[in-house]
């Protein structure tokens, strides 16, 4: 149930130089229920990921910070990341809804890095279900489609520099790509990165759907069947460029399955998606989306030269990664080098040609040449990266 609604008021400390956010939020919660307190829990949590999500900020743990809302514990509070304070000002039920709002003191935490004012692109892709007969239970069989969807949608949501690009509707075998041999065939990341403009691809497999335990006894008869089931999923990302794979993670939860074993579940439902079950997938999604920007927070802004014209480059980087008139790239030359069991493996070699960006477009850009060293050496997927100056250079 997504309704949050949020306000937002900037304030500035000036005594620590510092801006602090005012949020108020509203987080919502079914409330046909007879545990109250999970239901206001629930609210509460639904809440502040609704601030976390419009503010950016990020969190160690979502559900310990609720748990410092209600028990009035600002020592708890305080320990988790960027939100300072937290306010719970009302609390309504009606209609079967509750209905939680809370005032959030959020200070955006310092830059990391320069590389962290440019977004990275990614592509999100389908993923795939390796254990198919574990998904009979529920006839669930769509599970990594729906899944893959929850996940996109999630990543677009949050105010993140990783910037997510979907290639959803199609299946991947990725089992090679999680495999230590490393024999995954790299020509599929080039392909995916290059129909999206990417600079990184995201490769995700469920690994685990199997139900683990029978939560209630077969003899109360009058009792609805309830389930342990788990949920595992891999995932691993690799550069456009270089081929390599630069993060890989592993999580696994388990959810209270609430459905009869007859039961034939729709995974694209709220309903579904409302359950215990589905709330513990998507708490993997949020842990993923913050992984994700903590990971490539930092990581060089690349891309490829798409054409040539004397002085003249076409890059594809623009702005949706954050380019602007007048900053200066360097050029390095690609080279692929050939390794055993047709392995290509991507070289680069540093030039000290530099170039100039003299127009941006949305999703690629026009660089000119700034030296008076001619650029005859310079080719098509060549690489470019932007060179970041410190403040410091440009002090007077």
């Amino acid at each position: 149930m997504k309704r949050a609604s949020i306000t937002a008021i900037t304030a500035c400390l000036l005594s620590f130089g510092a801006k602090a956010e005012w949020f108020e939020v509203t987080g919502y919660a079914n409330a046909y229920t007879a545990d109250r307190a999970a239901a206001r829990q629930e609210a509460v949590q639904d809440a502040i990921t609704q601030a976390l999500i419009f503010s950016g900020a990020t969190v160690s743990s979502v559900q310990t910070l609720a748990d410092g809302v209600l028990a009035q514990d600002h020592i708890k509070i305080k320990s988790h990341g960027e939100i300072q304070e937290i306010n719970l000002v009302s609390e309504n039920t009606k209609d079967g809804v509750m209905s939680v709002t809370l005032h959030l003191d959020i200070f955006p935490k310092q830059q990391q890095c320069p590389e962290e004012s440019f977004n990275k692109q990614i592509t999100i892709t389908q993923s795939q279900l390796m254990q198919p007969h574990q998904a009979r239970l529920g006839q669930i069989f769509d599970i990594h489609k729906s899944a893959s969807e929850r996940m996109y949608q999630t990543l677009m949501q949050r105010n993140m520099t990783v910037k997510p690009i979907p290639f959803i509707d199609k299946s991947i075998n990725v089992r090679a790509f999680f495999s230590q041999n490393f024999d995954y065939d790299d020509k599929l990341i080039e392909s995916l990165t290059a129909t999206s403009n990417s600079q990184y691809v995201l490769l995700s497999q469920i690994t685990d759907l199997a139900n683990t335990q029978k939560l209630n006894s077969e003899y109360a008869f009058w009792q609805d069947d309830e389930y342990v089931r788990s949920f595992k999923i891999d995932f691993a990302a690799f550069d456009a460029i270089s081929k390599d794979k630069v993060w890989q993670q592993h999580y696994s939860v388990t959810g209270i399955w609430p459905y009869e074993k007859t039961k034939i579940v729709d995974v694209y439902s709220d309903t579904f998606w409302h359950t215990d079950y589905g709330k513990r997938i998507q708490g993997v999604f949020n842990s993923l989306a913050q992984d994700l920007n903590q990971a490539f927070a930092c990581l060089p802004t690349r891309g490829r030269i798409l054409h040539k014209d004397q002085d003249q480059l076409v890059i594809n980087l623009g702005r949706a990664h954050g380019l602007k008139v007048g900053q200066v790239l360097s050029i390095a030359h690609r080279s692929d080098v050939a390794g055993e069991r047709n392995q290509f493996f991507t070289r680069s070699i540093q030039t000290i040609n530099r170039v100039k960006v003299t127009q941006v477009n949305a999703q690629n850009a026009i660089a000119t040449n700034i030296q008076n060293r001619p650029m005859n050496n310079i080719q098509i997927n060549d690489i470019v990266e932007l060179i970041i100056t410190p403040a410091e250079d440009y002090a007077l």
